[in-house]
């Protein structure tokens, strides 16, 4: 479960912190000096000659969000620390503060072991619409994610906003700035359409289900009254899996990311 701890620190979806993690190709190693230990990060140039730039289009540096990841895979690093350096604050206040701390009050409590399984056997039936790929996306300009504490315009400007980025930073990597576009499309679940799910079952991180829910996720506190927690089986560290079993065998909490998936 290691790699799901450092993605919940990481404060983003798991679709997400993949698609971050396309972002650091297997570099050769450099070494910093994290809590008294020594943690190899990657340099940004590879053995096949892709070359990173020393920052992206928002100001972030590869090399410190490498850094982050990886010490964040390993537990050597503190969330407020990721949080700061992506630009996702949770704790102070803001205009949307409160909105978003009440949308993960609502998903903490309402994301079980069950209620998954049940989306996903509605969801996995793939019967909702056809559609190309720009017809989804303009479909997201009737979409505001309630999770996001930056960012309260229709989700169709962050599709855009992120492939343009992507393109300005990696201009011959065309699947790459493809990624970029569709990565959030599953928020049309919000939608009349596709069943007009409540925002906490369509936004926000993910975690894992069937198991106990780790302290480093968004407002753990919220999770207290999630059924879950009282069921014996789920309410251990590894729950109803087995170490190792890999993150194929893992249930996560319903959204976005595991429909966009399931269409893929």
């Amino acid at each position: 479960m290691g790699i799901l701890k450092g993605k919940a620190a990481l404060g983003m979806s798991m679709i997400d912190f993949l698609f971050l993690c396309i972002l650091v190709p297997p570099f050769t190693s450099v070494t910093f000096m994290v809590s008294g230990s020594q943690v190899g990060v990657p340099k940004n140039e590879s053995a096949d000659g892709f070359i990173a730039p020393d920052i992206n289009s928002y100001g972030h540096s590869f090399m410190l969000i490498s850094y982050l990841v990886f010490s964040s895979l390993y537990n050597e690093t503190d969330t407020h620390g990721v949080t700061e350096i992506f630009g996702r604050e949770y704790d102070v206040e803001s205009e949307r503060q409160k909105g978003v701390e009440e949308f993960y009050r609502l998903q903490h409590i309402n994301q079980t072991y069950d209620f998954v399984k049940k989306m996903i056997e509605e969801y996995k039936k793939l019967d909702k619409m056809e559609m190309s790929i720009w017809e989804c996306c303009e479909l997201l300009n009737e979409v505001v994610d309630d999770s996001d504490p930056d960012l309260d315009e229709p989700q169709i400007q962050h599709l855009l906003q992120s492939a343009e980025a992507i393109r300005k930073d990696y201009p011959d990597q065309d699947w790459l700035h493809l990624t970029a576009l569709i990565h959030d499309l599953g928020k049309i679940l919000l939608l009349p359409s596709f069943g007009q799910l409540p925002q906490w079952a369509v936004v926000g991180d993910t975690f894992p289900v069937g198991c106990a829910f780790d302290e480093k996720n968004i407002h753990h506190k919220y999770f207290k009254d999630n059924p879950d927690c009282k069921l014996p089986a789920y309410s251990t560290k590894n729950g109803i899996y087995t170490e190792g079993c890999g993150l194929e065998n893992v249930t996560m909490s319903w959204g976005h990311d595991e429909y966009m998936y399931m269409v893929s």
